[in-house]
């Protein structure tokens, strides 16, 4: 069954530092600090993209002492693949069945 895929979701996964800062938090839970030595981001621009990840429930954080750590949040992500998932089995049926709208 197709389901629709989350485009806010893909808005937010298409930023490729955003996707960098995804991809290192999926390996490990990491400050800011760790974050800005990785991808070699100013602290403004990688606050306002882990903001943007935090907003769409994408990240989490916690707190410790005068750092916050970010956590991927792989339920997230997890549900996006299903998505994907579904909409090439859609697509896999499709193919198969050879489905096509007839020209008017």
């Amino acid at each position: 069954m197709l389901t629709s895929v989350d485009t806010d979701l893909l808005r937010v996964l298409a930023d490729p530092l955003r996707l960098r800062i995804v991809t290192l938090l999926a390996e490990e839970t990491l400050c800011s600090t760790h974050l800005i030595e990785e991808t070699g981001a100013r602290q403004t621009n990688l606050s306002n993209h882990l903001k943007v990840l935090r907003d769409a429930g994408v990240v989490e954080t916690e707190p410790c002492g005068r750092f916050t750590y970010y956590r991927l949040k792989p339920d997230v992500i997890a549900t996006l693949a299903g998505q994907f998932a579904d909409l090439a089995e859609t697509a896999r049926a499709t193919a198969e069945n050879n489905v096509k709208r007839p020209c008017p």
